[in-house]
């Protein structure tokens, strides 16, 4: 279990636990007690570590895309690839875009005048509900969420799409039966989670601009904020016999 594949596992589970625990509590604040306060400290510090985290699932995914591309298609240069360096290093650098992009997004965010009314039509602070209060230009706002938008999504949607364009491709030219389909179980969960949580993400920050509908946003963020998380180890652990291996180990 001391494999690359298991360790960015164990990183993507803990950005799905500190995403869920981010906003839940507001969430489950909001349902039990209908109409609640938070200081405006409180908004600000939840939007910007829930951008941390989210961007660095985002990252996350993308270099465990990459990692699967070695593991499939240069099968023998794999260990010597995917060396100890450069598995600390998709890792920090995952951790670094999230914080610093999120960061650089607030620098923005605190620019703008807020002169009520200070209601936010959400279950929690997020991007788009916390731009309509605002009574200031937000158009630069705007336009560095939707580049940091392309660059956490799309680009990177991108590079996994051409990994596994790569991938299907090596699979497809493999001929043992048995091979292809160990190869396939081992990218379909990622590739799984990948459309789940990057479809939502597009759709939902890639223009955060005004009359934005507010259901369909509540509806998608709900689904990358608890019903994402909630599924990636369920995911994960069906699809991958190691795991499954283990957890029977441990429970007898």
């Amino acid at each position: 279990m001391n494999s690359p594949m298991y360790i960015f596992l164990s990183h993507l589970s803990l950005s799905d636990i500190l995403i869920s625990t981010t906003v839940a509590p507001n969430t489950l604040q909001v349902i039990l007690l209908g109409d609640t306060s938070m200081p405006a400290l409180g908004c600000l510090t939840q939007l910007y570590f829930f951008g941390a985290f989210t961007i660095l699932e985002c990252c996350l995914l993308t270099v465990m895309s990459y990692d699967r591309y070695l593991a499939i298609c240069r099968p023998l240069r794999y260990t010597s690839v995917m060396n100890i360096k450069l598995l600390n290093g998709l890792i920090t650098y995952s951790w670094m875009v999230g914080f610093l992009q999120s960061l650089i997004s607030h620098a923005f965010i605190l620019q703008l005048d807020f002169c009520g009314p200070n209601v936010i039509d959400h279950f929690f602070c997020d991007i788009a509900p916390l731009l309509e209060l605002s009574c200031s230009n937000r158009t630069w706002v705007e336009i560095e969420v939707s580049i940091v938008a392309l660059f956490v999504g799309l680009f990177q949607m991108l590079f996994i799409i051409i990994t596994y364009i790569l991938i299907f491709y090596s699979i497809f030219n493999m001929s043992s039966k048995a091979g292809k389909e160990k190869a396939l179980s081992t990218c379909s969960s990622h590739l799984a989670v990948v459309c789940t949580y990057y479809g939502t993400l597009i759709i939902l920050y890639l223009s955060p601009a005004r009359g934005y509908s507010f259901s369909l946003n509540k509806m998608l963020s709900l689904i990358n904020t608890m019903v994402t998380p909630f599924l990636n180890p369920i995911i994960y652990t069906m699809r991958n016999q190691e795991i499954r291996t283990a957890f029977k180990v441990l429970l007898c």
